[in-house]
């Protein structure tokens, strides 16, 4: 018996797409072959292996969360179920100035690179060690890798708390050049955070001049949030143009209530800056922050709520509040003994959060930490918060623009080949949701709740979620700028 030929491997019927490119959504069905888009169209009568009916359904590419601290997570939780209920194909790794590599056995892991891995799993010396882990055991979700400047501080430095010197700075460009050339596609700096506060501009800029040239990016958690932002803003513009580098500003805020409102006065500070070089920007839906628990009061102001606890796992979930009195002590001695500890931080105005989201320029970043049973909901319902929420519900912006937001814009800043956008070519990346009832479930109470309105979610094109069930898959491959393939 001859064996019947098909001329896709997965085709989508009936769909109405929204092709990331922030173009109006129109009627057509989607052929996928050998991992990618094969044809859009008219497609009825063509045969495929797999057939997915989307009739009154939303086609999207796959989306792309430009904020990430999944280094770990891709391999220890290599079905990334967190990500894929809520429609991400490609997550940005290596944020806030913390990457998992390169990290020698031993080597220390100061808050908050400790948040992403509290397991103290197997180290990568290089970058490509890291990257060559990934590529043979891919996970769930497309990795877009960078280097942290604080870890290349702790591969470097004997002691974090000054300056680096010149031979130190001088063995972090070399390590940086390593993971340029493996595959990383830029650099991160975490100034906010201990182990990288110490390091003056100059630092950043010199350490970061093998990104020149690259295409490769710098991409920052600012120096200060809140009543030093528009000073922490000049200097993330100074090393963009000391380097000549494309810059991304992460998750922009406005932290605490003496700030609440400055959004009116950075969002026209960058969109100056973007008019003489290349500025980025990303936030996450959510007036309610998490990072590290931080021991110093000023960062402790209003609530505070402990999303982890190694020493005292049962108190997670709790109001640091409410840990300090029944313990007698202040909250900057509770957020001590609570330690290694994250924590979430209700410390921003909705107003905000909903102008820095409907800024034209702003991508979606979850910014989750995907440790602990108590994580921020964000590691859950972003993007379906975006797309329902503030998209369908408020009405900040067009779905074609919310779709745009979280794909063919985060393709093109981070330089993503052939992703982003579904048109023919491209890697099949793609999500298929319903617009009317898309929603996030998780909540602070429940924060690993999956989404609402994910119908299925294609990686490479792989069937990978389907009828809200995870099917196994892992087809992520490494993204890099080289359009090396993995």
């Amino acid at each position: 018996m001859a064996t019947k030929s098909f001329t896709f491997d997965l085709l989508i019927e009936n769909g109405t797409v929204i092709d990331g490119s922030k173009k109006p959504r129109f009627e057509a069905d989607v052929g996928i072959l050998n991992g990618r888009i094969a044809a859009m169209g008219d497609l009825s009568g063509q045969s495929a292996r797999i057939t997915l009916d989307a009739a009154g359904k939303i086609v999207a590419p796959g989306f792309i969360d430009s904020h990430t601290h999944d280094d770990q997570a891709v391999l220890s939780q290599p079905d990334m179920t967190f990500k894929i209920s809520q429609g991400v194909t490609t997550v940005v790794t290596g944020n806030c100035g913390i990457s998992i590599a390169p990290l020698r056995e031993g080597a220390p892991m100061p808050a908050p690179l400790n948040l992403l891995d509290p397991d103290n799993s197997a180290r990568f010396p290089t970058f490509a060690a890291y990257l060559d882990a990934l590529r043979s055991n891919p996970s769930a979700v497309n990795v877009a890798a960078m280097v942290g400047h604080s870890t290349l501080r702790v591969m470097t430095m004997p002691e974090l708390e000054r300056p680096a010197s010149v031979g130190e700075m001088s063995a972090m460009r070399e390590l940086l050049e390593e993971a340029l050339e493996a595959g990383a596609i830029g650099m991160s700096t975490g100034t906010y955070y201990p182990p990288a506060a110490a390091a003056p501009t100059e630092e950043l800029i010199e350490v970061g001049r093998p990104l020149t040239g690259t295409g490769a990016l710098y991409v920052t958690h600012m120096r200060n949030e809140g009543d030093q932002s528009m000073e922490s803003l000049e200097e993330t513009f100074r090393i963009g143009r000391e380097l000549d580098v494309h810059v991304v500003i992460s998750h922009h805020k406005l932290m605490r209530q003496g700030n609440f409102g400055k959004s009116t006065i950075t969002l026209p500070l960058i969109e100056k800056a973007m008019q003489c070089q290349c500025v980025s920007l990303d936030c996450y839906p959510y007036n309610a922050s998490s990072t590290m628990l931080h021991s110093d009061p000023l960062k402790l102001e209003g609530r505070v709520l402990v999303a982890s606890s190694v020493p005292h796992p049962e108190l997670q979930g709790r109001d640091l509040d409410d840990i300090a009195v029944d313990w007698g002590v202040s909250k900057a001695e509770a957020a001590s003994r609570l330690q290694p500890a994250s924590a979430i931080y209700f410390s921003m105005d909705e107003q905000d959060v909903r102008r820095i989201l409907a800024f034209e320029h702003t991508m979606i970043g979850s910014d989750g930490i995907p440790t602990g049973d108590r994580p921020h909901p964000r590691l859950w319902g972003t993007f379906p918060r975006v797309l329902g929420r503030y998209s369908r519900d408020l009405r900040l912006f067009p779905l074609e623009t919310a779709v745009w937001k979280m794909t063919g814009l985060t393709a093109r800043t981070f330089g993503l080949p052939e992703r982003g956008v579904l048109e023919v070519g491209n890697h099949a990346d793609v999500v298929v949701f319903d617009a009317d009832t898309i929603c996030d479930r998780a909540d602070y109470q429940t924060p690993t709740e999956a989404a609402q309105g994910i119908e299925a979610v294609i990686v490479n094109g792989v069937p990978t979620w389907l009828n809200g069930m995870h099917q196994g898959a892992r087809a992520g491959q490494v993204v890099s700028r080289t359009q090396r393939e993995s």
